[in-house]
């Protein structure tokens, strides 16, 4: 199946931490190091506790994953009713099949595997294996099996609790009940081992905690909390008698078991709900994950006893409204969501993100209430502009909110809201305005801000002051949906509802022309270096125009829905727009016409593409995630041309958090299996792999000068004539050479010299090369004959070539052998350059002939195919391998 775009293939996938699936740690005996395992849709993630750095990323699953568990050598999920364990954190090592619904329970028992489905199935798995010794099935009307945990020292004994609120005790080597725990009379949601040994923490939906003893069945203490279900539970194990416990609410419960007494709350740990709650082996630690999108590692070091954030890694809780790329290197990424924060993004490494924060009335008022109860947060921010040639001195971003008049602005370097709020000065006058568009001067000395009422401000992001509006009273009769200037400060442009582009000098603020469209215009983009302006429309065409002509140029239909969002590249030949009809298109400028068009499953919100064009990056529809699309067009060929007009798009997969490859997990070998080696003699195989060429290591001068032959003999031709040497006696025969011999004659020499071996000669003209092409019939023989000629200098191959022609004794089918003997050499991909040199002085021999002869026509058509497949692949390589030699070159870590 071919590729759904021509120009763009998936990269990776920025911002996403952590879901609804609780996350599990798991603690390398030989790294001395924990490590958190979160799920992030179809991948999982791992990190270690000590930066929350990222160590690996997953492959890709066929489905969401539906749940997580780790043990001291494998990660397992499970993927709808398949279940895999992986090593080293993205291998596959074992794949379980045989359940008939989705998994949503799993628990590493020993060399052992328990799994539990919707049906309440649960299977035994061995884990060497991948046998199924064990099944039970569970009646979900009656014991719908919602948690499970192996208590500590119970040989082959595992614990089953249910929504109904009973627990069942079972031999999962025998088969058998053990006991039944009626339960508490409410669902149970959370079961945890304790500390000491027979005691086990049981988490219900009604928010109480009971601390059992299951060899005496016997209650040992309760808590309720006020927040709702229990969702997680964990113990301090690092000599605190302390019980950690999760909320739907983002709250905290620390219980003192020896007190029997709440001992602290953490409030507003997260957002969400707390899904995943785990407590680090003999340390003093706490990790938590939540559907926030958000990992945090808390330390205990209050004087109450109560956690406090030492650590997190954080993305976006809501979808992303907005992207754009933020100066000319191409790395950072600007993000604003609907959760009101405002993100940067590296595409060079995660441990160069950060957050600027949350917008907020009082910044003051809202650090001391906590983001939790913060009454100060403002709306989502809908459009935002930044630029970095004054962001040392003061804020260099400025963006507008949702329904709001107020225009704020952000520092980047210092990753914090700014000190301005933008406000006008008649205010009383536009109680009913709010902000829909904002820009930012190339210069970063101005803001400009378009209003719902058609007004458009000028601002100083420096001390925050209004220097004046543009038009008498407005600049547009209707709202204003686009705001910019050019590169100089000379021209500002603005575009409103009542369908008018409007030019205006950008210091006197004086209308210079109007030029009005045929629709309403919904937005627009300026690509300053080249003064392209684009201008979607209500009727869902995109018209460019140049702003120095003010002419419209190109108009570019066929969206089917109104255009979200366009991006220029850096040399303004291509405009990308996407569409709520889900498609991302790509219009080729000079020649007016659509080269790239592809669908996907969620609709773009906002689109961007590098300054140095080799990402391209999306925001989508109800997802949290920023996705870079790889430009194709820089390191490999692409043949661009127009798209047909009946051309249906297809659907391109998003994608992963993985750098690797987007397929479906694969099979591997374990580790185990791979540190088996065996030791031999290395020998170098003749071809290395078919996807390369090899060459064939013989000297230079055997080859490289092959074209030049008749320049350098006639360089090397002697000034003065040959010296005769001094006579020798007649009847003494000499041996030729540099110095005189006398050869000795033997009566054997007479007899072998006959007229018969003249005529012999005379009659086989052809050399040992041109017989060995002359009776070529496989592919054997033009190995041997290749073989034949990698044995002569220079001089012997030109006097081969040419004895091939009609004209010097061969034939048209000698020359015909010897071009398939090309195609053979380069269909093997061996002596790659011996073929090349080879084939260039062939045609410099026999060029005249090869064009006259049909059957030298179709040989030499099959040759230039091979020709061509071949340096297709290399191409391929060499550019791919010089765009990352001057990526890595270019890039600052």
């Amino acid at each position: 199946m071919s590729c759904p775009s021509q120009i763009f293939t998936g990269f990776r996938a920025l911002g996403f931490v952590s879901n609804h699936i609780p996350l599990a740690v798991r603690h390398h005996q030989k790294h001395k190091e924990n490590y958190v395992v979160t799920c992030v849709g179809k991948a999982f993630h791992t990190y270690n506790c000590s930066r929350l750095g990222i160590v690996s990323v997953s492959n890709l699953h066929p489905d969401q994953i539906t749940c997580l568990a780790v043990d001291a050598y494998l990660v397992f999920t499970a993927c709808n009713n398949v279940i895999y364990a992986y090593t080293r954190g993205r291998e596959v090592a074992h794949t379980f099949t045989g359940h008939e619904k989705s998994v949503h329970c799993l628990l590493p028992f020993g060399r052992h595997l328990i799994s539990v489905d919707e049906l309440s199935c649960v299977c035994v798995w061995d884990i060497a294996t991948e046998e199924c010794y064990l099944e039970m099935q569970f009646d979900n009307s009656c014991f719908r099996v919602s948690a499970a945990i192996h208590p500590s020292t119970y040989l082959n004994k595992v614990l089953f609790a249910s929504q109904q609120g009973a627990l069942q005790l079972w031999n999962v080597h025998t088969n058998k009940l053990l006991y039944t725990f009626p339960g508490w009379g409410s669902a149970v949601t959370a079961l945890e081992q304790a500390p000491a040994v027979d005691v086990v923490a049981v988490g219900l939906s009604s928010g109480c905690v009971v601390v059992h003893n299951i060899r005496y069945d016997e209650k040992l203490m309760s808590f309720t909390q006020d927040w709702g279900p229990v969702t997680a539970i964990s113990f301090r194990t690092d000599g605190h008698p302390v019980m950690v416990t999760g909320s739907p609410a983002g709250h905290i419960a620390l219980w003192n078991l020896e007190e029997k007494k709440l001992q602290s709350q953490m409030r507003d740990a997260h957002c969400s709900s707390v899904t995943g709650l785990q407590c680090l082996q003999s340390e003093p630690l706490l990790v938590t994950s939540s559907p926030d999108n958000s990992v945090k590692v808390w330390i205990f070091d209050q004087p109450d006893g109560g956690g406090r954030l030492l650590r997190q890694r954080t993305g976006h809780s809501a979808p992303p409204t907005k992207v754009c790329y933020h100066g000319n290197t191409g790395q950072t990424l600007l993000t604003a969501a609907q959760d009101s924060t405002l993100r940067s993004f590296s595409t060079v490494h995660d441990r160069l993100d950060r957050s600027l924060g949350r917008a907020s009335y009082n910044k003051k008022a809202t650090k001391r209430l906590g983001l939790k109860n913060d009454t100060y947060m403002m709306p989502p921010i809908i459009d935002f502009a930044s630029e970095p040639s004054r962001q040392s001195d003061w804020d260099s971003v400025i963006a507008c909110h949702r329904g709001k008049l107020m225009v704020t602005t952000w520092h980047l370097q210092r990753s914090t809201m700014g000190s301005h709020h933008l406000k006008p000065t008649e205010k009383q006058e536009r109680r009913q305005t709010r902000a829909v568009c904002v820009a930012i001067t190339s210069c970063g000395n101005f803001g400009l801000v378009g209003y719902s009422s058609g007004h458009v401000d000028i601002y100083n992001m420096q001390s925050g002051l209004h220097r004046g509006s543009y038009g008498t009273p407005t600049a547009h009769k209707g709202a204003v949906r686009g705001v910019a200037t050019d590169g100089l400060n000379q021209v500002t442009i603005t575009a409103g509802a009542d369908t008018c582009v409007k030019f205006w000098k950008f210091k006197t603020k004086e209308l210079m022309e109007t030029l009005t469209l045929d629709c309403q215009i919904s937005r627009m983009t300026l690509h300053r270096d080249s003064s392209m302006l684009a201008v979607a429309l209500d009727d869902f065409s995109v018209t460019v125009v140049d702003i120095d002509t003010r002419r419209t140029v190109r108009i570019f239909a066929g969206h089917t829905n109104t255009v979200t969002d366009m991006t220029f590249r850096s040399d303004a030949r291509w405009l990308i727009t996407s569409s709520m009809d889900s498609t991302v298109r790509t219009w080729d400028l000079p020649s007016g016409r659509l080269i790239d068009c592809f669908l996907i499953d969620s609709a773009v919100t906002s689109l961007t593409l590098s300054p140095t064009g080799d990402f391209l990056a999306t925001t989508h529809v109800d997802d949290l995630g920023v996705y870079l699309w790889s430009n194709m067009t820089l390191y490999t060929h692409v043949a661009l041309r127009p798209l047909a007009a009946d051309f249906e798009p297809q659907v391109m997969d998003v994608p992963s958090t993985s750098r690797r490859s987007q397929g479906v997990i694969e099979e591997q070998e374990d580790d185990r299996e791979k540190e088996q080696y065996v030791e031999s003699d290395f020998k170098s195989p003749e071809q290395i792999s078919n996807e390369l060429v090899t060459l064939s290591l013989l000297p230079n001068s055997r080859w490289q000068n092959l074209l030049s032959l008749d320049v350098i003999k006639e360089r090397n031709k002697p000034k003065q004539p040959p010296k005769v040497p001094k006579a020798a006696p007649f009847f003494l025969p000499t041996v030729p050479g540099l110095e005189l011999m006398f050869a000795k004659s033997t009566d054997d020499d007479k007899e072998e010299k006959t007229t018969s071996d003249v005529t012999i000669d005379r009659l086989l003209p052809l050399s040992a090369f041109a017989q060995l092409l002359h009776n070529s019939k496989d592919e054997i023989d033009y190995g041997t004959a290749m073989e034949k000629l990698k044995q002569l200098g220079p001089s012997a191959i030109d006097a081969e070539l040419r004895q091939l022609g009609p004209d010097a004794g061969g034939s048209v089918e000698l020359l015909v052998d010897f071009l398939h003997m090309l195609s053979y050499q380069l269909q093997t991909n061996r002596d790659f350059e011996l073929t090349q040199a080879y084939l260039g002085l062939f045609l410099k021999l026999h060029g005249d002939t090869v064009a006259t002869e049909p059957t030298l026509v179709e040989a030499a058509g099959q040759l230039q195919e091979a020709q061509s497949a071949t340096w297709q692949r290399l191409e391929e390589s060499f550019n791919q391998s010089l765009c990352l030699v001057n990526y890595f070159k270019s890039a600052v870590l």
